[in-house]
Protein backbone atom coordinates (compact mmCIF):
# COMPACT_ATOMS: atom_id res chain seq x y z
CA UNK A 1 0.00 0.00 0.00
CA UNK A 2 1.25 3.46 -1.06
CA UNK A 3 -1.23 5.54 1.20
CA UNK A 4 -3.40 4.45 4.66
CA UNK A 5 -6.24 5.68 2.26
CA UNK A 6 -8.58 4.00 1.04
CA UNK A 7 -8.62 4.03 -2.87
CA UNK A 8 -12.48 4.17 -4.29
CA UNK A 9 -12.95 4.79 -7.95
CA UNK A 10 -15.71 5.34 -10.03
CA UNK A 11 -16.22 4.72 -13.37
CA UNK A 12 -18.98 7.31 -15.18
CA UNK A 13 -19.87 7.33 -18.99
CA UNK A 14 -19.96 10.42 -20.82
CA UNK A 15 -23.34 10.63 -22.08
CA UNK A 16 -25.02 12.14 -25.17
CA UNK A 17 -27.59 12.17 -27.47
CA UNK A 18 -26.13 9.26 -29.98
CA UNK A 19 -25.33 6.96 -26.68
CA UNK A 20 -28.19 4.79 -27.66
CA UNK A 21 -26.59 4.50 -31.41
CA UNK A 22 -23.38 3.59 -30.43
CA UNK A 23 -21.76 0.17 -30.66
CA UNK A 24 -21.50 -1.56 -27.30
CA UNK A 25 -17.75 -1.51 -27.66
CA UNK A 26 -17.52 2.26 -28.56
CA UNK A 27 -19.36 2.87 -25.20
CA UNK A 28 -16.49 1.13 -23.27
CA UNK A 29 -13.68 3.01 -25.03
CA UNK A 30 -11.23 4.70 -22.63
CA UNK A 31 -12.11 8.13 -24.32
CA UNK A 32 -15.91 8.11 -23.02
CA UNK A 33 -14.61 7.01 -19.50
CA UNK A 34 -14.40 9.27 -17.16
CA UNK A 35 -11.81 8.02 -14.15
CA UNK A 36 -12.30 9.63 -10.50
CA UNK A 37 -10.37 8.60 -7.75
CA UNK A 38 -12.38 10.07 -4.89
CA UNK A 39 -9.84 9.17 -2.03
CA UNK A 40 -5.93 8.89 -2.70
CA UNK A 41 -4.56 5.09 -2.42
CA UNK A 42 -4.95 2.03 -0.42
CA UNK A 43 -7.54 -0.87 -0.19
CA UNK A 44 -8.48 -3.86 1.59
CA UNK A 45 -9.45 -7.59 0.16
CA UNK A 46 -12.70 -8.84 1.12
CA UNK A 47 -13.69 -12.61 1.27
CA UNK A 48 -16.33 -13.95 2.61
CA UNK A 49 -19.19 -17.29 3.01
CA UNK A 50 -22.62 -16.79 4.30
CA UNK A 51 -21.33 -17.44 7.59
CA UNK A 52 -18.25 -15.54 7.98
CA UNK A 53 -16.45 -12.32 6.78
CA UNK A 54 -12.12 -11.48 6.57
CA UNK A 55 -10.88 -8.35 5.52
CA UNK A 56 -7.41 -8.98 4.43
CA UNK A 57 -5.92 -5.14 4.43
CA UNK A 58 -2.92 -5.73 2.20
CA UNK A 59 -2.08 -6.41 -1.06
CA UNK A 60 -4.28 -8.91 -3.69
CA UNK A 61 -5.33 -12.50 -3.22
CA UNK A 62 -2.68 -15.04 -4.27
CA UNK A 63 -3.13 -19.28 -4.35
CA UNK A 64 -0.58 -19.40 -1.46
CA UNK A 65 -2.99 -16.53 0.41
CA UNK A 66 -5.70 -17.95 -0.25
CA UNK A 67 -5.02 -21.47 0.69
CA UNK A 68 -3.45 -20.37 4.43
CA UNK A 69 -5.42 -17.02 5.00
CA UNK A 70 -9.00 -18.42 4.39
CA UNK A 71 -8.60 -22.18 3.07
CA UNK A 72 -7.02 -23.16 6.16
CA UNK A 73 -7.69 -21.21 9.50
CA UNK A 74 -11.84 -20.85 7.94
CA UNK A 75 -12.54 -23.41 5.56
CA UNK A 76 -11.40 -26.59 7.35
CA UNK A 77 -12.79 -25.67 10.58
CA UNK A 78 -16.26 -24.40 9.02
CA UNK A 79 -16.21 -27.72 7.20
CA UNK A 80 -15.51 -29.74 9.97
CA UNK A 81 -18.22 -28.25 12.26
CA UNK A 82 -20.46 -28.81 9.47
CA UNK A 83 -19.66 -32.60 8.73
CA UNK A 84 -19.77 -34.64 5.59
CA UNK A 85 -22.44 -32.68 3.94
CA UNK A 86 -20.26 -29.82 3.03
CA UNK A 87 -19.82 -28.41 -0.22
CA UNK A 88 -17.49 -25.37 -0.88
CA UNK A 89 -18.87 -23.06 -3.39
CA UNK A 90 -16.41 -20.77 -4.67
CA UNK A 91 -16.20 -19.48 -8.32
CA UNK A 92 -13.25 -20.00 -10.85
CA UNK A 93 -10.70 -17.21 -9.38
CA UNK A 94 -7.20 -17.92 -10.33
CA UNK A 95 -6.60 -18.71 -6.06
CA UNK A 96 -9.45 -20.53 -6.21
CA UNK A 97 -8.31 -23.36 -9.20
CA UNK A 98 -4.89 -23.15 -8.56
CA UNK A 99 -2.93 -26.78 -7.87
CA UNK A 100 -2.05 -25.73 -4.45
CA UNK A 101 -5.30 -25.02 -3.47
CA UNK A 102 -6.96 -27.66 -5.34
CA UNK A 103 -4.66 -30.35 -3.47
CA UNK A 104 -5.48 -28.57 -0.23
CA UNK A 105 -8.71 -29.39 -0.36
CA UNK A 106 -8.29 -33.10 -1.84
CA UNK A 107 -5.90 -33.72 1.25
CA UNK A 108 -8.19 -32.40 3.59
CA UNK A 109 -10.94 -34.15 1.88
CA UNK A 110 -12.99 -30.51 1.16
CA UNK A 111 -15.57 -31.16 -1.48
CA UNK A 112 -15.84 -27.99 -3.87
CA UNK A 113 -18.92 -27.28 -6.18
CA UNK A 114 -17.48 -27.85 -10.19
CA UNK A 115 -18.37 -23.98 -11.39
CA UNK A 116 -18.47 -24.21 -15.47
CA UNK A 117 -16.29 -21.20 -16.78
CA UNK A 118 -19.24 -19.18 -18.43
CA UNK A 119 -21.94 -19.34 -15.81
CA UNK A 120 -23.78 -17.11 -14.72
CA UNK A 121 -23.00 -16.27 -11.22
CA UNK A 122 -25.72 -17.82 -9.09
CA UNK A 123 -23.66 -17.49 -5.65
CA UNK A 124 -25.86 -16.04 -3.01
CA UNK A 125 -22.51 -14.34 -1.26
CA UNK A 126 -22.60 -12.19 -4.95
CA UNK A 127 -25.54 -10.82 -3.66
CA UNK A 128 -24.43 -10.06 -0.21
CA UNK A 129 -21.25 -8.06 -1.53
CA UNK A 130 -24.50 -5.61 -3.07
CA UNK A 131 -26.19 -5.26 -0.20
CA UNK A 132 -22.86 -3.98 1.75
CA UNK A 133 -21.80 -1.71 -1.40
CA UNK A 134 -24.92 -0.09 -1.37
CA UNK A 135 -24.78 0.08 2.03
CA UNK A 136 -21.20 1.19 2.61
CA UNK A 137 -21.95 4.05 -0.53
CA UNK A 138 -24.70 5.35 1.82
CA UNK A 139 -22.54 6.15 4.40
CA UNK A 140 -19.90 8.85 5.08
CA UNK A 141 -16.88 7.31 2.67
CA UNK A 142 -14.28 5.79 5.00
CA UNK A 143 -10.97 7.94 4.92
CA UNK A 144 -8.66 5.12 6.29
CA UNK A 145 -8.55 1.54 5.36
CA UNK A 146 -8.81 1.08 8.85
CA UNK A 147 -12.13 2.99 8.74
CA UNK A 148 -13.06 1.03 5.21
CA UNK A 149 -12.08 -2.83 6.53
CA UNK A 150 -14.19 -1.74 9.88
CA UNK A 151 -17.21 -0.32 7.95
CA UNK A 152 -17.62 -4.05 5.99
CA UNK A 153 -17.36 -5.77 9.58
CA UNK A 154 -20.38 -3.51 10.98
CA UNK A 155 -22.09 -3.52 7.47
CA UNK A 156 -21.74 -7.45 7.57
CA UNK A 157 -23.02 -7.81 10.89
CA UNK A 158 -26.25 -5.64 10.21
CA UNK A 159 -27.51 -7.60 7.39
CA UNK A 160 -30.87 -9.56 8.57
CA UNK A 161 -30.70 -13.27 8.90
CA UNK A 162 -33.61 -13.45 6.94
CA UNK A 163 -32.13 -11.37 4.02
CA UNK A 164 -29.14 -14.53 3.62
CA UNK A 165 -32.11 -17.63 4.21
CA UNK A 166 -34.17 -15.42 1.63
CA UNK A 167 -30.89 -15.23 -1.34
CA UNK A 168 -30.38 -19.67 -0.15
CA UNK A 169 -34.59 -20.31 -0.50
CA UNK A 170 -34.24 -18.76 -4.01
CA UNK A 171 -31.20 -20.55 -5.19
CA UNK A 172 -33.38 -23.44 -6.62
CA UNK A 173 -35.94 -20.88 -8.71
CA UNK A 174 -32.96 -18.93 -9.47
CA UNK A 175 -31.52 -22.03 -11.32
CA UNK A 176 -34.62 -23.12 -13.02
CA UNK A 177 -34.60 -19.63 -14.82
CA UNK A 178 -30.84 -19.96 -15.50
CA UNK A 179 -32.14 -23.53 -17.01
CA UNK A 180 -35.06 -22.44 -19.08
CA UNK A 181 -32.84 -19.40 -20.39
CA UNK A 182 -30.41 -21.87 -21.31
CA UNK A 183 -27.83 -20.23 -19.53
CA UNK A 184 -28.86 -16.78 -20.77
CA UNK A 185 -29.74 -13.33 -19.45
CA UNK A 186 -32.04 -13.66 -16.23
CA UNK A 187 -34.08 -11.00 -14.71
CA UNK A 188 -32.68 -12.26 -11.06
Amino acid sequence: MTSSRPQMCMCLLKRSETDSMRARRERSAACNILHHDRFGGGSVMVWGGISFLRVLARGSLTAIRYRDEILRPLVRPYAGAVGPGFLLMQDNARPHVAGVCQLFLQEEGIDAMDWPARSPDLNPTVHIWDIMSRSIHQQTAPQTVQELADALVQVWEEIPQETIRHLIRSMPRRCREVIQARGGHTHY
